[in-house]
């Protein structure tokens, strides 16, 4: 029997869930590229660090993670932000390549804060 592949059907009722909130701090100034269209897309890696409680032990967490932000208002925003900028960055979580059978994650940035530092 052929292998198929099954998509998950979202419904009102039941819907899959795909949403990250991550701070950071920036690890070096985005990368910027243009798609064919011409829509402004940064990319960049945040390092996160925290302490998170897990099974009631307090466990440290480090951590780099790729971001992608599209469109202008986005790539504007991280004009001119220098490495060890502090940032609060929303949006989901999708493949790094789309066509690569890997499965690295990145952040598919929908909004991006400067925190203080």
């Amino acid at each position: 029997m052929a292998e198929t592949r099954s998509e998950y059907a979202l419904t009102p009722r039941d819907s899959h869930v795909n949403v990250v909130t991550l701070t950071g701090a920036l690890v070096a100034p985005a990368e910027l590229r243009y798609s064919p269209a011409g829509i402004p897309i940064a990319r960049f890696l945040l390092e996160h660090f925290s302490e998170q409680s897990e099974a009631g032990a307090h466990r440290p967490v480090r951590l780099r993670i790729g971001v992608r932000a599209s469109g202008q208002p986005l790539a504007e925003a991280l004009q001119g932000v220098s490495a060890g900028t502090c940032l609060r960055v929303v949006g989901f979580l999708i493949r790094s390549r789309q066509r690569s059978g890997e499965y690295p994650l990145i952040i598919s940035a929908s909004q991006i804060e400067r925190l203080a530092s």
